[in-house]
């Protein structure tokens, strides 16, 4: 048998007996068929032509074949000899490449000598393998310490090119050694992959996936028709992708702010389904970004009567973090967690939460040092939930020194130019800039746009005036931040906002961000006509038309001079 075909057989052998999980039969290297194709192997190590050699390599490496068997030495250094000597052809530098990748610890300085032989050949004329092989020993390379951005430039500047011949696989590889490689000056290159995987979505493994899911995240792309893809691709196949793809999927959406209705669909149902086999922290990645995104789908109760019972089961099994942050999420969608906030507002987990030891005796400064103030903030959020919209909830209180005076702006700082417009539409409604505050600090958490003050007949009253104030009017400025990408739908936090200012007595008026889109055209100039000042006035006064782009015929509002001077 020639090695060629001897080389052939051991591929074939490691394409039937290894799978996804391994060798599917140990007991197979023992056949005496297969130890004497390996004894030919080792005997005639020098002799092998380089195709059997490296393709024997390959397959042994596949099988698991100890390295430091003395098979697999005589291979691996009769290889490295050729290499030495320059007698690899760029299609055998590959194999070789690949086989070397697959160790758990290959030889880096082999790597390099690899990727300078592969130099010498003219970079403008290598295969997509070729390119994808450097880019995977470069990944290896750059592990160690070393840096090739020279070459990288060069490879950078020739993938481009030929990005319309890249595989599913190659064009998951390329982007994913890019993030490894911190390649975030090669946008040209980034943007045309990104693209070209659009027509990839339905043919990338799961793995594949996650790497190019990744790679938007890590280089902030944002390509409508990507998502359009996955709306289209992840429904038919929510039964069969992993749960960490599907995570992953969940995560990106929940980054780009993008609220895919289609997408969240499915993952309720898939999560119906099969949440007794997720792990806590797929839990945890399947059901937040519901309520980051402000979304009930239409299985909602059958979702959260799922989620419930995951919790009564595996509730202790939640890495404290974890659970604080899907108990949050559930809130902010009016989805209410009392059977659980008992043991959120315990002592025992308060201190696992901060990272201090489990002893009920250790002192706990005013502000624990293992809890930051997004974490505080999370538990201040959620007690005041309980006391505004659960006043039936008996549990433990949280005390006063894990709770924070304000919310921090993640999401919610207004944008500076619609800020300004609206304050000038104020000025001009109200006439004096005594009667209305801007960003004002509420006792209870929140942080008002803007408050205006009236009294019992509806009059304006200074903002700095304390008594005979009947009610208090808050104008949530709410820019592009604080809606999901290209929808009108709030993010959940500036949604259990509004509804938590409202039970506190505010009149909520929102004045959305697509009032900008006016442009030059200054809101004054709707102010037309005078009529009592009322929330239902300023609800008017902001409310903006998309469909028609213009005001509606009853938006104007304005007011008496006498009335706004209190005369």
């Amino acid at each position: 048998m020639s090695d060629t075909m001897a080389s052939g057989a051991l591929q074939r052998i490691s394409e039937v007996e290894v799978d996804d999980n391994g060798l599917k039969n140990p007991g197979m290297l023992e056949n005496e068929v297969f130890r004497a194709l390996c004894f030919q192997f080792e005997l005639e190590s020098s002799k092998l032509s380089n195709t059997g050699l490296l393709n024997a390599l390959q397959a042994l490496i596949k099988l698991r074949i100890d390295p430091q068997s003395t098979l697999m030495t005589r291979l691996l250094s009769e290889s490295e000899e050729r290499l030495g000597r320059g007698q690899l052809t760029a299609e055998n530098l590959c194999a070789l490449g690949e086989s070397l990748l697959e160790l758990e610890s290959p030889s880096c300085a082999t790597l390099e000598q690899i990727v300078n032989h592969m130099q010498e050949r003219d970079i403008e004329r290598w295969s997509p393998r070729e390119i994808v092989i450097v880019y995977k020993i470069l990944q290896e390379t750059v592990r160690e310490g070393k840096q090739c951005q020279n070459l990288l430039n060069r490879l950078n500047s020739v993938t481009l090119h030929t990005v319309s011949q890249l595989s599913p696989n190659f064009v998951s590889v390329i982007l994913n050694s890019l993030v490894v490689l911190h390649q975030t000056q090669a946008i040209s290159l980034v943007t045309a992959l990104c693209k070209h995987s659009v027509k990839h979505v339905p043919y990338f493994t799961d793995h594949e996936l996650v790497n190019v899911l990744e790679a938007f995240l890590y280089f902030g792309q944002k390509v409508q028709i990507f998502t359009q893809a996955l709306e289209s691709h992840v429904p038919k196949s929510i039964c069969t992708m992993h749960p960490q793809t599907v995570s992953k999927v969940m995560h990106y959406c929940c980054k780009k702010m993008i609220l895919s209705k289609p997408i969240f669909d499915a993952v309720a149902e898939g999560f119906i389904s099969s949440a007794d086999r997720l792990s806590t922290d797929q839990i945890a990645a399947y059901i937040i970004p519901f309520g980051i995104l402000n979304y009930l789908p239409p299985s909602a109760a059958s979702l959260f009567r799922k989620l419930e019972a995951v919790l009564h089961t595996r509730l202790r099994h939640f890495q404290p973090h974890t659970l604080l942050n899907l108990l949050h999420s559930c809130v902010l969608i009016q989805r209410y967690p009392i059977n659980f906030l008992s043991k959120i507002f315990s002592p025992y987990f308060l201190q696992k939460l901060q990272g201090t030891p489990e002893n009920l005796n250790v002192v706990v400064s005013a502000q624990p040092p293992g809890l930051n103030r997004v974490v505080m903030s999370q538990l201040t959020q959620l007690f005041l939930t309980v006391t505004l919209e659960c006043p039936f909830y008996e549990g433990p209180k949280l005390l006063s020194k894990y709770q924070v005076k304000a919310c921090p702006t993640l999401h919610s700082s207004p944008d500076v130019h619609l800020f300004k417009r609206v304050k000038t539409g104020l000025l001009y409604l109200l006439k004096k800039r005594i009667y209305f505050a801007s960003e004002v600090s509420t006792p209870y958490f929140y942080v008002v746009d803007i408050e205006i003050k009236l009294d019992e007949e509806g009059l304006v009253l200074p903002v700095a005036q304390l008594d005979e104030v009947h009610k208090r009017i808050a104008l949530c400025v709410d820019s592009r931040n604080r809606f999901c990408a290209h929808s009108h739908n709030l993010l959940g936090e500036e949604a259990i906002k509004q509804r938590h200012l409202q039970l506190l007595g505010y009149e909520v008026v929102q004045v959305s961000h697509c009032i900008y889109k006016l442009g030059r055209f200054p809101v004054s100039k709707y102010l037309t006509k005078p009529v009592s000042l009322t929330a239902v006035d300023f609800q008017s006064f902001f409310w903006y038309d998309h469909s028609s782009c213009s005001f509606l015929n009853n938006t104007a509002s304005a007011l008496n001079n006498n009335r706004i001077n209190g005369s």
